[in-house]
């Protein structure tokens, strides 16, 4: 797909519900008592996989278009089941946290991407509680038999709220009080929820425990709009002159949104609007603005607040004046493609000036739109939007192969980004 400059992005409008909240409340939904209504459920290639999969473990769900209603059954009612994560990696990290104490043997695969994804750093932790999990040379496929857990007190070696969340879901089932201790905040969206749904969970500075619940009730789930599906308009909005837009609704989780803290940093015009709250999550709806900007660091500890926006930051970096760096990032190496290697290289093919490092990179910014050129995803959904991006903040445009990637996380993403373009 070809993307054209743009002279300006304009107007009103939402993006979809979020995806780790919407993974989330099918999960839990599913292991509760009673129905769990779903409304805003971020519907992509990822999310289908989850659906699919509580279903495969016998959990009956409605799907009403807007609105999901899913039958739980209760905490350990699962069924012995094979489950295709797809190319989901918070389906498959998370699900074995909830698969590990209930009654059968599982199985869990995934497409190419994902089956060269670690997994060993879910089944370490989880075999200490007394899981039984085999994985194929760290990956999946993965098998697992349930049985009694013990909870454990676990120091995360790096900073993963999928594996937070694994070890937390687990626990549910488990003897004890589970603690995670946190070397830097990640997302909590699995902490809220399970408050939500009635289980004993304690947040304290650098941890989170919970208590084994009788039973769950989660009840409902109004998803907020992702912010990861709004970074690209937000950035896009940023560097094109004369822009203005406002994304509605959109989830304002501090875990989520170090993009905010950076911008504001580097010059970037973002407020803040009708802010409030759905259930336990934060909402408001978000105004940018074009703006002039001057390079910044991103150091370890901001990483996980960013993860998912960093080759987007990458872009914003490479027309902002001076030089810009990230430290402490690499997890990307283990995505759906070596992040790192491929946002250099879909830079440098725009025109950027970025060198990769073991753990990140560094980028030197030229505060004038980008020549334009071919981007290849590699079959990474963020890589395609970066892509779109670059195309509309360049000069000349950009052919972005595997553009089809972005339907993992966003399948409608390149209509809205031409309903708010003006050439």
């Amino acid at each position: 797909m070809r993307v054209e400059p743009a002279v300006r992005l304009e107007g009103h409008f939402a993006v979809p519900g979020d995806k780790s909240i919407s993974h989330r409340a099918l999960l839990l939904g599913a292991v509760s008592d009673g129905d769990t209504v779903v409304r805003g459920f971020g519907r992509s290639g990822d999310t289908a996989s989850t659906l699919a999969a509580v279903r495969a473990l016998g959990v009956e769900v409605d799907d009403d278009g807007d609105q999901l209603t899913v039958h739980g059954v209760g905490l350990r009612g699962l069924q012995p089941a094979s489950v295709d994560c797809g190319n989901a990696g918070t389906l498959a990290r998370l699900v074995v946290g909830l698969l590990a104490f209930q009654e059968g043997s599982f199985t869990l695969t995934g497409d190419e991407s994902l089956s060269a994804r670690p997994m060993e750093r879910v089944a370490e932790p989880l075999r200490r509680m007394g899981a039984q999990i085999e994985t194929t040379d760290g990956h999946l496929p993965l098998t697992i038999t349930g049985g009694p857990l013990e909870a454990i007190d676990y120091e995360l070696p790096m900073a993963s709220a999928q594996v937070k969340s694994a070890i937390l879901l687990a626990g549910l089932g488990a003897n004890g009080r589970t603690t995670v201790v946190e070397p830097a905040p990640t997302r909590d969206h699995t902490e809220l929820m399970l408050q939500d749904a009635g289980a004993r969970v304690s947040v304290r500075s650098g941890s989170v425990s919970v208590d084994p619940p009788e039973r769950l009730h989660l009840g409902s789930v109004d998803v907020p709009g992702d912010f990861s599906s709004a970074a690209p308009f937000i950035v896009a909005a940023t560097l094109i002159p004369e822009s203005r837009i406002t994304i509605h609704d959109v989830s304002l989780n501090p875990r989520r949104t170090g993009l905010l803290d950076v911008l504001e940093r580097m010059g970037g015009r973002v407020g803040i609007l009708q802010r409030r709250r759905i259930g336990a999550e934060q909402v408001g709806d978000l105004e940018v603005r074009a703006a002039e900007l001057t390079a910044t660091t991103i150091h370890s500890s901001e990483v996980p607040l960013l993860v998912d926006e960093l080759p987007l930051f990458a872009l914003l970096a490479s027309q902002a004046r001076g030089e810009s760096w990230v430290y402490g990032a690499g997890e990307l190496r283990h995505k759906e493609t070596d992040r790192i290697e491929a946002v250099v290289d879909a830079l440098r093919a725009v025109g950027g000036r970025i060198k990769a490092h073991e753990e990140g990179f560094s980028v030197t910014g030229v505060p004038t739109r980008p020549k334009g050129g071919k981007v290849d995803a590699r079959g990474d959904h963020r890589i395609a939007m970066l892509g779109a991006v670059a195309g509309l903040a360049s000069r000349e445009g950009v052919e972005v192969q595997g553009a089809d990637t972005v339907a993992i996380s966003f399948p409608g993403f390149f209509d809205l980004l031409e309903e708010v373009t003006h050439r």
